[in-house]
């Protein structure tokens, strides 16, 4: 049969998201509606598919960029794209679909990083021959994904996935229910000041940066209604001490974000909520559990060991994705991203980190 390719429009949000829903490697941030919070940022979603038979076969969400002052973008399809990735009569097809599209819109690559194990030796080696090129930029790429993961399959039974738990992390889940920690689990809008406050907060102790308030709102407005995403609040004694927000998207669940107040740290909130996102997960049938990002392997002296170990503790396997992959339009422009992008985004975190230096000292 012959394959046909088109950009669709938000009359085929349905369709788009019930292809991706279904197709095992279908990713939230592939989803119309994360197109659309990506939109608040400065990006400019695109949506493509691939139909045979008039059946969706394969489809990309596309993030456009523009970039200032040269007439030039860039692609990035968070996590796509989205098909069969053996079939590589389609996936060719859908490449060349997307390169009409870059040079219409004179984009000067299309960077990839898909959910695929960096084990599948076969996938690598077609992308190489489709002109990609690995391109492990680490930091400074906005949405830019975690490379490494732990992931849970949640076939087996709760009981048997509750016995699979590390002793510790079964004992500290137990710990925090004994203690009287209460886990919030019909969150409204109304809570997610809470949860941002709890956020700032644990920011500020372990020294990361995290987006503005509007950006969760948007998140909220876009993912909660088609209950795409949840808030989680753990309580003691009637006080929110820690918080996670989680995706949900098919039978798959993502752990997105994490808070927990300086108080109270010693009855074990995060043990709880983790246990509970995992049961809401299974719940709703889903079959895999992601607790997301994790550095690669580390020592037990690493500053980011504790967050392994917390993470292991729940007996996922340690993943690692095939990383970041670029395919250039225009080798000139793409060298000098590559030059100047990094400068750019060493400027922004040291501006921002002024800027808090200055809130700080008033």
């Amino acid at each position: 049969m012959n394959l046909s390719a088109r950009e669709i429009g938000p009359s085929e949000r349905q369709r788009f998201n019930a292809f991706l829903e279904q197709s095992p490697k279908g990713h939230i941030l592939q989803s119309w509606e994360w197109g659309e919070v990506k939109a608040t940022t400065g990006w400019v979603p695109l949506r493509l598919i691939v139909e045979e038979d008039r059946q969706i076969v394969a489809a990309i969400s596309l993030l456009k960029r523009k970039l200032p002052g040269i007439n030039r973008s860039i692609f990035y399809a968070p996590r796509g794209p989205v098909l069969d990735i053996g079939n590589e009569r389609v996936f060719k097809f859908l490449l060349g679909a997307v390169r009409e599209l870059a040079r219409k819109h004179h984009a000067i690559f299309l960077k990839i990083d898909p959910d695929i194990p960096v084990t599948n030796t076969a996938f690598i080696e077609f992308l190489h021959s489709q002109g990609f090129r690995p391109a492990e930029t680490e930091e400074g790429f906005e949405g830019v994904q975690p490379k490494y993961v732990f992931r849970l399959d949640l076939t087996p039974s709760l009981t048997q996935l509750f016995e699979n738990l590390h002793s510790k992390t079964r004992y500290n889940v137990r710990l925090a229910i004994k203690k009287g920690v209460k886990i919030k689990t019909n969150c409204t809008k109304a809570d997610l000041p809470t949860f941002y406050r709890i956020l700032v907060e644990t920011a500020e102790r372990d020294r990361f940066l995290i987006r503005s308030y509007a950006y969760f709102e948007t998140m909220w407005d876009q993912l909660v209604p088609p209950g795409y995403a949840k808030l989680f609040l753990a309580e003691y004694e009637g006080i929110p001490i820690a918080g996670t927000l989680a995706f949900i998207f098919g039978d798959k669940a993502w752990y997105i974000y994490g808070a927990s107040s300086n108080q109270y740290r010693n009855v074990m909130p995060n043990y709880l909520l983790q246990w509970t996102m995992i049961e809401w997960a299974k719940e709703n049938q889903c079959r895999l559990y992601d607790f997301r990002g994790v550095p690669g392997p580390v020592p037990e002296d690493h500053p980011l060991y504790g967050l392994v170990r917390f993470k292991k503790g729940f007996n996922g396997d340690y993943t690692e994705f095939v990383g970041e992959y670029d395919l250039v339009y225009a080798p000139f422009y793409y060298w000098a991203w590559n030059t100047a992008e990094p400068l750019y985004a060493q400027g922004i975190r040291k501006l921002i980190a002024l800027r808090k230096k200055l809130r700080k000292s008033r």
